[in-house]
Parts: structure tokens; sequence; C-alpha cells
């Protein structure tokens, strides 16, 4: 996902801008952009998010991707002129490059002043595990000028390895809320039955969606609390949470358009 932000970036900057910086025609242009993009592909298309994109590949040029990866891939495969790295790799091989979710991306640009700055605590971030909220209250703790400053750097950086309760992922922040399931592609008006043959056809698709942490247990399994027994439609397991996550699929004959979340459901 993140791979893909900046290639739609590059393409608003080097195909659909032109390289041009006029105020008045990108927002025109983003604008333009964000009524077709999310006609087409649904929501996530916003003009805050387009320039967030546009941000992100200028933030993250070519030059400096080509950097990146010539020390994580064999050289044979960087070995060609920066300005055409993504036009020769995969998304899958640019998504090396980015090794930290698209919310890290986006609290870097916004909260720090330097280039330097960004690239110090994007790399803490990969080597201490750092969730945004860690990688937030390190920001406005100054911790990059901290370091800068101490003298005894060791220690101050081991210390950023630690984790404060507040650190700790609540379980509505572990549970995605809401769901896109538009890859579906049902019709406006469809069954309760024919909801479920989707899901299980593109479990995996909806797994991704879910959080990589859901594990499918089963459908229509019976599960008793008290003296009731109901017959739950999708169980899955999430394993950091290490509790059983039910999801219960009620239409009651209702048309659902566009994209759907589990509150519709």
């Amino acid at each position: 996902m993140t791979a893909s932000y900046w290639e739609i970036g590059r393409r608003i900057l080097e195909f659909e801008q032109g390289g041009e910086e006029r105020a008045g025609y990108k927002q025109q242009l983003l604008k333009r952009l964000s009524h077709d993009l999310t006609s087409k592909f649904g929501r996530g298309f916003s003009v805050d998010n387009l320039e967030l994109m546009r941000l992100f590949y200028s933030t993250y040029p070519p030059e400096r991707i080509s950097e990146t990866l010539s020390r994580k891939l064999p050289a044979a495969d960087t070995d060609r002129k920066s300005e055409t790295v993504s036009r020769i790799l995969s998304l899958d091989q640019l998504a090396t490059a980015f090794s930290l979710s698209w919310s890290h991306y986006v609290h870097l640009m916004r909260s720090t002043r330097s280039t330097e700055e960004r690239d110090f605590y994007e790399a803490e971030a990969l080597r201490c595990g750092w969730s945004v909220r860690q990688l937030n209250r390190q920001i406005n703790s100054a911790f990059y000028t901290r370091a800068l400053l101490s003298k005894n750097k060791v220690a101050l950086l081991h210390q950023a390895e630690q984790t404060e309760p507040g650190d700790l992922m609540t379980p509505e922040e572990a549970i995605k809320d809401p769901f896109v399931l538009e890859f579906l592609n049902l019709k406006d008006q469809y069954s309760e039955s024919d909801l479920e043959d989707e899901l299980i056809q593109h479990l995996a698709d909806f797994l991704l969606e879910l959080d990589d942490d859901f594990a499918f247990v089963g459908r229509q399994r019976r599960l008793r609390l008290d003296d009731t027994w109901f017959r739950i439609d999708l169980l899955f397991f999430h394993r950091r949470l290490k509790c059983l996550v039910v999801i219960d699929l009620k239409l009651e004959a209702r048309r659902l358009t566009g994209p759907k979340s589990v509150g519709d459901i």
C-alpha cells in the first residue's frame, strides 16, 4: 500500500502536474483526481490524502529510493539510473524501501523539521519496532535533539527500546473499523448467504482487510453463552489480543450500497 501511494505521488507530480508547483493549478488538479479516483476505486482518495501522497514522493525521491534499495537488494538489481527506479521495480520490490507503515511515514513527514531528523526517527522506529504512538511520544520528547546533545548516547538509545503503559495497543486500535468490503463485487441487493459465500471465496483478501493478526477459525460455528446456544456466521481469533472475534451477518433484507462496514452489517 505504501509503495502504491508513492507511485500515485510520482504520477501526480511528474505526469499530471508536469513538475509544476503552482498552488492554484495543483489544487484544481487534486480535486479532479480525487473525484475521478473516488468514482472508480471508492474512498481513500480525498484531496488531503492525495496531497500526502504527492508529498510522500517529494520527501522520498527516486534517488533516495535507489540508495535505500542498494543496501537491501543485490547490486545487479539497482545498478541503473535512479530516475528509472519506479519503472524497473515491481511494487513488491519497491515496498522493500518502505519498511514502516503508511501512518508512520505520514507522522514523519508532518512532525519532523529536517531530513536528518526524519532519517533518525525512521531508523529508530525500525530498530526499536516503535508503534505510531511510540514514534509520536519520542518526537514530542525531542528525542532527536536529546540524542545529539547527550554525552552517553548508548544509554539514551537503549532507553528508546523500552515501552511505557501508554504505548500498549487497545482493542479498539487493534480491530480495524470500518472494514471496506467492496472487493466482493456484489450487486446492490444480495442475501446473507451470498455475502457469506463471497467472503469465503475471498478469505485471503478479507483477512488482509481485517489485519494480519486475525486467524480464521470457521463458519457457522455453534457457541454457548450461559445457557443459550448461538450459531456464529464467521469466527476469528486475534493473536495479539488472544481472544475470539465474532462477525454476525444480519442484513434483514436491507439494500447495502457502497463500502460496507461491520457496523452496517
